[in-house]
């Protein structure tokens, strides 16, 4: 029985031989990966750590792109009942330096030299770092090399050949497997401890209920680091899945072409920038192919509201729906590599619109909700229990209920053990047993739940009105002229956002409207820009209240940075950081409408 994640390695090399578990890319081939090899990798590697002084309960830093590397070393370090602590490569060096040291660790492996870099800026102020791994060929000096860390390894199986599994034999599901720190939209990370159970949890829960199976070929870019990728990733291993790593988020359009995957995971941006390249390749073709696309698309709702709510579908609309694949469908589609079989996707709330969009095309998104702490899923969308627009049912074992003031509170398997060396903080994270999630929702009439906001993002107007930006900020992202928002208006007469624009699209519409700049800073500026976007959001805001209505806009002249601390690794915005840096705009706008009202 598979009851700790090193079980669940045996039981994959056990029973799962495959000439291609695994797929990566080097020298412009994909270069598969057996299950043999990658067992016999595994096992090689935790031993070397073994020999290294690595122990049960032990910490060891992950700092690396996706790769199969990444896997192994997670592996090998969980199968001694060690701890692995993995951090985004997108992190400063201070940030790196404060996890490494908060979590104790004691061995650091990093990939390549970019990220050697923030290791050598810090190396100095890690005094509990008792050793450096590197996955490059050659590593500079006092750091080893991944494969001196396996031919360790494989001289210790050779004297030992017992010993890997009887340290896996050690472990129990209550240990401690990983530390994942939060991304810290709201003050300093904290170390979510996350145990066997918790993670083992979730994969047998979302395995039950998800087809996930040793038929498909999954791309993996979500950063492992993620704790939604790294559960997923279990899960591919669970069920022998052929993982492929993308060679870059940037190279993801391409290597969906060459590697046709069935299943994909993704956060909803990535979808935002598919549904936008979309519209944007309508929008700039002929009114003939314009009218056929839109015709399409209302062809395509028509039959999926059908499909959605169980009701018959008549052979007509079978045919146009023949017909809309045909001319439209199939050629979006294809660009995914032409065999998906679902999306997940997971981390931040995804627009309706969206989901609908790609459901009227025939492209199925699970939409889930979790956290870093539930390890992370707590509901999901499923082909048995799809509804749009809600994160969908409490998976098996979980449970979930909505307080008093809409918060929504969790319990079960899936909830962490704590927030490593934080008691007061773990403390006041609980309600009796009850885990309480920062976000306000519902649970709709048969059980799908609604995620309507994060609790302390809610904004209450000078008027008392409780808005919830989220979903504002979400419908603001659909228009091709639009590519981030961040809705304002705590504690403010009205409503107001902060807008980048798609910048080709706004330029282009420029210049087809005869406009002059010398600069993307003139441009963002000009009236008529401005008035342009307002009716923009307007037109897409028409449906809402009129206290959530958008009254007034700012045009950004450059999108949110990771470096500047505007937004997380996982791309949630960081809202205070944001309302505080563009402090003198925001309250520039709120000025030039009262001035307005004189």
């Amino acid at each position: 029985m598979v009851e700790t994640l090193a079980e669940l390695f045996l039981n994959t090399i056990k029973n799962y031989a495959k000439p291609d578990l695994m797929l990566y890319k080097k020298h412009g081939q994909w270069i598969p990966l057996s299950t043999e090899e990658f067992g016999q990798k595994v096992k090689k590697l935790s031993l070397g750590l073994w020999e290294l002084g690595l122990r049960p309960e032990d910490k060891l830093i992950i700092l690396s792109e996706n790769r199969p590397e990444w896997v192994m070393t997670d592996l090998a370090t969980i199968s001694l009942g060690a701890i692995t602590v993995p951090i985004y490569t997108t992190l400063m060096p201070e940030q790196i330096r404060y996890i490494i040291d908060d979590s104790d660790a004691k061995i650091v492996v990093y990939s390549d030299q970019e990220q050697g870099k923030k290791i050598e800026a810090i190396r100095s102020q890690l005094k509990k770092v008792d050793h450096y791994i590197t996955f490059q060929e050659e590593a500079p000096p006092g750091v080893l090399t991944w494969t001196e860390v396996l031919a360790k390894g494989e001289r210790v199986l050779n004297s030992q050949p017992n010993l890997f599994e009887e340290r896996i034999a050690q472990i129990r599901p209550e240990n401690v497997a990983s530390i994942i720190y939060t991304s810290g939209t709201t003050g300093i990370p904290k170390g979510v401890m996350l145990m066997h159970s918790n993670f083992i949890s979730n994969i047998k829960s979302c395995s039950s209920i998800i087809p996930f199976s040793s038929e498909d070929t999954v791309l993996s870019f979500l950063p492992l680091s993620h704790v939604l990728e790294r559960m997923v990733m279990f899960t591919y291993l669970y069920k022998a899945c052929t993982i492929a790593f993308a060679e870059s988020i940037e190279a993801v359009a391409q290597n969906l072409l060459e590697i046709r995957p069935h299943i994909m995971v993704s956060v909803p941006r990535v979808f935002e920038k598919i549904y936008a390249r979309v519209m944007e390749n309508v929008l700039s073709e002929s009114s003939l192919k314009r009218k056929i696309f839109f015709w399409a698309l209302k062809v395509g709702k028509d039959y999926a509201r059908r499909q959605l709510n169980r009701r018959p579908i008549s052979q007509y609309l079978k045919l146009k729906r023949s017909i809309a694949h045909k001319l439209v469908f199939s050629k979006i589609i294809a660009r995914t590599g032409g065999r998906v079989r679902f999306f997940v996707s997971g981390g931040a709330p995804l627009s309706k619109d969206i989901a609908e969009f790609f459901f009227a095309m025939g492209l199925t998104i699970l939409e889930g909700y979790g956290l870093t702490e539930t390890s992370p899923v707590i509901s999901v969308n499923t082909f048995e229990n799809l509804r749009l627009g809600t994160v969908g049912k409490p998976i098996p074992g979980v449970e979930v209920r909505i307080a008093s003031d809409g918060e929504i509170l969790t319990r079960g398997p899936h909830v962490m053990k704590g927030y490593y060396k934080k008691e007061a903080e773990t403390k006041e994270s609980f309600e009796g047993d009850w885990f309480k999630t920062g976000d306000i929702g519902y649970l709709d009439e048969d059980g799908f739940l609604v995620i309507t906001d994060r609790k302390k993002d809610i904004i209450v107007t000078a008027g008392g009105k409780n808005v919830a930006p989220q979903p504002i900020e979400n419908l603001l992202k659909t228009s091709p002229f639009i590519s981030n928002a961040v809705v304002i208006g705590d504690r403010r007469r009205f409503i107001s956002a902060l807008i980048v624009p798609n910048f080709e699209k706004v330029e282009e519409w420029a210049r087809q409207n005869n406009l002059v700049f010398a600069s993307r800073s003139e441009m963002v500026k000009h009236p008529e820009v401005i008035k342009f976007l307002q009716a923009e959001v307007d037109r897409l805001t028409v449906n809402l209240a009129s206290f959530e209505k958008v009254k007034k806009i700012a045009v950004l002249e450059r999108d949110f940075d990771l470096a500047e601390g505007e937004i997380t690794p996982t791309l949630k915005v960081r809202r205070s950081i944001i309302e505080k840096k563009y402090q003198p705009v925001i309250e520039a706008l709120y000025r030039e409408a009262e001035l307005n009202q004189l």
